[in-house]
């Protein structure tokens, strides 16, 4: 046996790259985005060129410029000052982050990404939120945000929830709190009360 072929058995090669923790990356980005206001610093916790996509309004930003454009003028600083993320779950893989939580706010200003072109209401609103967060390495790559854009316009009086399958700030509620009724939007509920399961 060669010294080099000694030494390759013996000597074991060591890898030590610990994975990133996608929960405070995630939580880094919100801060920067909702405490700090800090745009900068938001696009730092990213990928050179990241996406996001508000999916019930199709706002947000693909690449860089477009991204961070969409930050300083139409995110960042239209959310209203009282504006607060209420956590509920969170699930965290090796490349993903998906984080279910509350929205809440009250609409003192156009929100020109959840709310465009509707003039401020004074409502508050309180909407569950579902964030789809996709990581490369220690920065976010892109993200999917959903919400429930009826529960959002019928909290603030722009939409008649009469004869609707529809629910407001009950949407929010229930989520944090399975004892609320449910199937109440269902005409048909009470038809099948005390049928046989």
């Amino acid at each position: 046996m060669t010294e080099c072929s000694l030494i390759a058995g013996m000597v074991k090669p060591t890898m030590t790259t610990e994975a990133p923790d996608l929960s405070a990356l995630w939580e880094a980005h919100c801060h920067h985005e909702f405490a700090t206001r800090d745009v900068n610093a938001t696009m730092s916790t990213m990928v050179p060129e990241p996406y996001v996509n508000h999916i019930p309004t199709m706002t947000g930003g693909v690449g860089h410029d477009h991204l961070k454009r969409f930050y300083i003028y139409h995110f960042v600083n239209s959310n209203p000052e009282d504006t607060k993320l209420v956590p509920i779950s969170r699930t965290v893989g090796k490349v993903r982050v998906v984080d279910e939580m509350l929205f809440c706010f009250t609409h003192t200003r156009e929100i020109d990404w959840m709310l465009p072109g509707i003039e401020p209401t004074g409502k508050y609103v309180e909407v569950p939120l579902v964030a789809i967060v996709t990581f490369q390495g220690d920065k976010i790559y892109n993200e999917h945000i959903y919400w429930d854009q009826a529960s959002v316009l019928t909290q603030i009086g722009k939409l008649d929830p009469s004869g609707l399958p529809v629910a407001g700030i009950e949407s929010a509620r229930k989520v944090v709190d399975k004892t609320l009724p449910s199937n109440a939007l269902m005409r048909t509920w009470a038809s099948s009360e005390g049928k046989p399961i």
